[in-house]
């Protein structure tokens, strides 16, 4: 008996899904007798093409790219740091010039947009130089964070037994202290500053990140590719380095993200309380200090600081909320 696949012409082999069609058509178990006129309808049954997978990152940039709510507000975020970046260029006065004459005035008087302060300088340009301050504050301990939190998380939640015990119980100790109490308390003893306030805030905030650190390389540690990684003898920084880090970035960098406008409040918390930025330095929270008690003669001037604090925050709460939702892939 002859195998019907083996009067199937040469061409069949090279049309995909063409050729099981050509090999099970009756048509073609006449030998020499089909035409070309019977065969190309049944070449032209193609496979449908393979449909391209996204990666993670890709993605994640493609959920961002419509969210027009993330995008929106991830724009307010980017003229703000930019307003800060070229402050010296925008900036309508010089911020420390000072004029007796000119205390406390109202919005828009002799070309002072947003007014004067209770010295006589220019709140707006005041804004734009303390948004380099402020948001320097509430970056810069992230990033610390970040880096510490999450090497100490990782190595935690990978190695376990005593050294997750050790760094995890260690990590406990600053959880028995509100956030702002423990900020205050650490800047308070080291003298304020802007250097000290820095620091303050980046130990409160490592704690919170080892442990996200540790949860997420945790969860990592007990799936499979771990362990045949394991046994195909890769070492311990190896398989952190390129099995464990992709894994434990996504988590680490949604929380770390949602930090920035916590580290804004706080630091300008602390300048508020006179243990930040030292005068003359413009800073948000220490602008709100000093026109507090003026807040009955100018109050919309008095209230611009707070105005830009609130603003900067609540953009960068929902871009974090934005990157969560984009990152998370069960979203």
């Amino acid at each position: 008996m002859t195998d019907d696949f083996s009067i199937i012409p040469a061409k069949a082999g090279i049309q995909g899904g063409g050729a099981l069609v050509a090999a099970l058509d009756p048509r073609f178990h006449g030998g020499d007798g089909v035409t070309k006129e019977q065969t190309e309808p049944l070449f032209a049954q193609q496979a449908p093409p393979a449909t391209r997978v996204r990666g993670y990152w890709q993605s994640v940039f493609y959920r961002l790219r419509h969210d027009p709510v993330t995008l929106v507000f991830a724009a307010i975020v980017l003229l703000i740091v930019l307003a800060a970046l070229f402050a010296p260029l925008i900036a309508p006065f010089d911020p420390y010039k000072e004029s007796i004459v000119g205390r406390l005035k109202p919005f828009g008087w002799r070309g002072h947009l947003l007014g004067t302060d209770e010295l006589g300088r220019d709140v707006l340009s005041r804004l734009l130089y303390g948004g380099r301050v402020s948001l320097s504050m509430g970056v810069a301990p992230v990033l610390c964070a970040t880096l510490i939190g999450g090497m100490l998380g990782v190595i935690a939640g990978f190695v376990g037994g005593r050294t997750n015990t050790a760094i995890m119980r260690t990590m406990d100790v600053f959880y028995a202290f509100p956030s702002v109490l423990l900020a205050v308390a650490i800047a308070g003893a080291m003298g304020g500053g802007m250097a000290n306030g820095m620091l303050a805030l980046t130990l409160v905030f490592i704690p919170p990140m080892c442990r996200v650190a540790e949860t997420a390389t945790t969860q990592v540690r007990a799936l499979d590719f771990i362990e045949a990684a394991r046994a195909s003898g890769a070492k311990t920084m190896t398989i952190i380095r390129y099995h464990v880090l992709g894994n434990v970035l996504g988590p680490v960098f949604i929380y770390a993200s949602s930090l920035v406008s916590v580290s804004i409040l706080l630091a300008s918390g602390l300048s508020f309380l006179g243990l930040g930025v030292r005068p003359p330095v413009p800073d948000w929270g220490l602008m709100l200090s000093t026109l507090r008690q003026s807040i009955y003669v100018v109050p919309l001037v008095c209230a611009s600081p707070g105005f830009a604090i609130f603003i900067t925050s609540i953009c960068c709460n929902l871009v974090s909320d934005g990157l969560r939702a984009a990152m998370d892939v069960r979203m």
